[in-house]
């Protein structure tokens, strides 16, 4: 581990330490103060470089624009290709105009206002809450006053590459620049010490927000650590959370007698777990808060930090099992039974699915599976149930992961649909022929082969009603997320099609009712969205970390599909985003050239962009399995030729042939899906009936928590 460094053992076996013994002088205190006032005010200049109409300029690229794409070159007329070039400056003083009026108004004023004052009064909270524990109380304020953030140097000493993802650490140092400072002259453990007190000093805040853990990356970054020693430390911390309270259910029996003979103000039980699905954690209330403080002060010992100084960093939340409770997103995040109920009404089939419940399962042993932070993966569309935990299966084990099912039937339609029109002769014949020009010069003058507009109900209707459920299950998210599903840890949303979509709708919900602080990551895959900069400002402002659109401009599929929508505002899946500051843009045209393939992909893309937590082992799995794919999407078409050849056909099937053959995959679909639910249903009461106790029975609360911690519900 980084922290078993030799050169300081003896600083590791003294169990005393806390920070003000490990920055002994003054200026090293201050030194630390600075270092976290420089990073918090390089966080509020990307904020503010997002509504700057200088910083927004630079990054408009008039080459990827739709209306400046040579439509006429794929069909010989060079006089339009001229007059494209030559209206080249005139398009792009008008964008700038339009970006200054759009930055100028007072939509835009006021969430650059509301956006701002949430980062300043969450960064005099962080300075304080530092200040007292490196100084007296009473210096606490002085020091915050006087810690004037200073300009950023990178230091020239090489990042130590102790993790396997080198590609995180470059997204690391590129994202988060080095802040300079002196305390990385201390000795590794020191370093590490001192970010390890600066998580459990953010945490006494009794939230983990996703600025808290931005604000942690660039102190990674700045202290010359590995981003992995963050991560580790994390998974650690929740751990030593959930066990130091689960250890107060083995208090003699004498004293939670007491506890439960008090009045009813001092009662209190709260099931500690993950998003709505977790294993149920009962915590008696009549605990002495000192017992619970001394628990979590020596789970969060080991390296090198006191018991004393642990309890102490973390503040109320180490004396209050409810808060350890809410930070988890049971007792805060009320996702009881209800709660989906009323979720339900508005989406159907609305769930988090544990990605991976499967390993828990397996090794019922574990406890570390709980984490601080969470990501919920969003499908497009759907063949199979499977596809709607297996795409993010490749989301590593650093972050609890959840993948979101909702609209079963409208999503497995969609689906079967896409999956049915590019297997068919029309399509495979067709895109020989959109492939001679770009997707926006079909998209802008109607090129389409008339053989696909033939067959094009097949995926036009399921398309249409898929993305207003998509849009639909946008907002629910949204409101889940606002009533703390999560707990309070941040999250990150990931999601290709028309998951991307819903998530499009979920950040515009956000920002409508400016709901900061809740969303850490934000990757979009093949978005069927809209590129429009005023939507994307708005939709940059509730992300604390990297918000990434992930594109494609071969994805001739998500072009056809919007032919018929205004192309105004662009479409995310086919450029990039233009004239937004803080928004990556990633082109994988390279790899990408059918819509479908993004199923496959996510786990690749993901390494690609240096997404933190990646599985290897699911992401070489995805790649075979997309191998096997194209090969029967090969031999399907190729199948599909040969008899569309016999039958005399020239550009493709019949639409009522295709539609058929879609009506019967949708109907296995569901069918299969019913029959697990079946079995899944008739295979917990089988298990129910055999475990269920004597009605006499009374389970102790040691038993409860054991039998909690064998079962992990498999939707929530």
């Amino acid at each position: 581990m980084p922290w078993s460094s030799s050169r300081d053992e003896k600083f590791e076996k003294d169990d005393d330490q806390s920070l003000t013994t490990v920055l002994s002088s003054h200026e090293d205190r201050t030194n630390l103060l600075l270092l976290v006032a420089n990073c918090t005010e390089a966080m509020r200049k990307q904020c503010s470089d997002t509504f700057d109409p200088r910083a927004s300029d630079k990054l408009v690229n008039p080459h990827t624009t739709t209306d400046l794409v040579d439509v006429s070159k794929a069909d010989g007329g060079a006089s339009q290709a001229t007059h494209a070039v030559g209206g080249r400056g005139a398009a792009e003083e008008e964008r700038r105009e339009a970006l200054v009026q759009e930055l100028s108004s007072p939509q835009t004023q006021e969430l650059k206002k509301a956006t701002l004052k949430y980062l300043d009064d969450w960064r005099a909270r962080v300075l304080e809450r530092v200040g007292e524990a490196v100084n007296q109380k009473e210096e606490a304020h002085e020091q915050r006053v006087d810690a004037q953030p200073q300009a950023p140097v990178a230091p020239t000493k090489r990042l130590e590459k102790t993790s396997n993802n080198e590609a995180a650490i470059a997204a690391l140092r590129k994202l988060y620049p080095p802040q300079a400072t002196t305390l990385t002259l201390l000795g590794e453990a020191k370093r590490v010490l001192i970010l390890h007190s600066l998580l459990l000093l953010l945490l006494s805040l009794e939230t983990y927000s996703a600025e808290s853990r931005v604000l942690l990356l660039q102190i990674t970054s700045s202290l010359e650590l590995p981003l992995q020693t963050l991560t580790t430390d994390e998974s650690k911390v929740a751990h030593g959370l959930l066990e130091a309270a689960k250890k107060q259910m083995v208090a003699d029996d004498e004293t939670k007698k007491k506890a439960e003979e008090n009045a009813s103000s001092r009662k209190w039980k709260v099931g500690l777990g993950a998003v709505g699905g977790a294993a149920l954690i009962g915590i008696t209330g009549g605990l002495a808060a000192p017992l619970l403080a001394a628990g979590v002060g020596s789970m969060m010992g080991g390296i090198g930090l006191g018991a004393t100084a642990a309890a102490g960093y973390l503040g109320a939340l180490a004396g209050s099992a409810p808060l350890v409770g809410v930070l988890f997103g049971a007792y805060g995040g009320r996702m009881t039974g209800q709660m989906i109920d009323t979720y339900a009404k508005e989406v159907s089939d609305f769930a988090f699915i544990p990605t991976r419940e499967h390993r828990t399962l397996m090794h019922k042993g574990e406890k570390e599976h709980r984490r601080l932070r969470v990501a919920i993966g969003i499908s497009g569309w759907l063949t199979s149930e499977r596809d709607i935990i297996e795409p993010w299966r490749v989301i590593g084990p650093g972050i609890e992961a959840f993948a979101l099912r909702y609209e079963l039937e409208a999503m497995l339609g969609l689906g079967n649909a896409l999956v049915t029109y590019v297997k068919s002769y029309a399509w495979g014949w067709a895109k020989s022929e959109i492939i001679k020009r770009t997707v926006f010069g079909a998209l802008m003058a109607g090129l389409w082969p008339l053989g696909l507009l033939k067959v094009s109900r097949i995926v036009d209707n399921p398309f249409s009603v898929a993305r207003a459920r998509s849009e639909k299950v946008g907002a629910v998210l949204a409101d889940a997320l606002i009533n703390k599903v999560q707990g309070e840890r941040p999250v990150t949303l990931v999601g290709y099609s028309l998951g991307a979509r819903a998530i499009y709708t979920c950040l515009t919900a956000l920002a409508d009712r400016r709901a900061f602080g809740l969303v850490e990551n934000v990757v979009l895959v093949g978005a069927a969205a809209p590129s429009d900069a005023a939507q994307w400002r708005r939709m940059r402002s509730v992300v604390g970390g990297r918000l990434v659109n992930v594109y494609s401009t071969n994805d001739y599929l998500l072009g056809f599909l919007y032919r018929t929508t205004s192309l105004q505002l662009g479409i995310a899946g086919l450029q990039s985003i233009e004239g937004v500051a803080g928004v990556e843009s990633v082109d994988v045209s390279s790899i990408v050239d059918s819509h479908t393939k993004y199923r496959y992909l996510t786990g690749t893309i993901l390494k690609k962009i240096g997404f933190e937590d990646i599985d290897d082992e699911e992401v070489l799995q995805e790649e075979l399995a997309l191998k096997h794919e194209e090969k029967e999407e090969e031999l399907a078409r190729e199948q599909k030729e040969k008899a569309a050849k016999a039958a005399g056909g020239g550009e493709g099937e019949d639409a009522d042939e295709l539609e058929q053959e879609v009506k019967r995959k949708n109907e296995q679909s569901m069918l299969g899906w019913m029959s697990g639910k079946i079995g899944s249903l008739s295979l917990g009461g089988a298990r129910a009936s055999q475990e269920a106790p004597p009605p006499e029975a009374k389970l102790s609360e040691q038993q409860k928590l054991a039998d909690a911690e064998g079962v992990m519900p498999a939707a929530i």
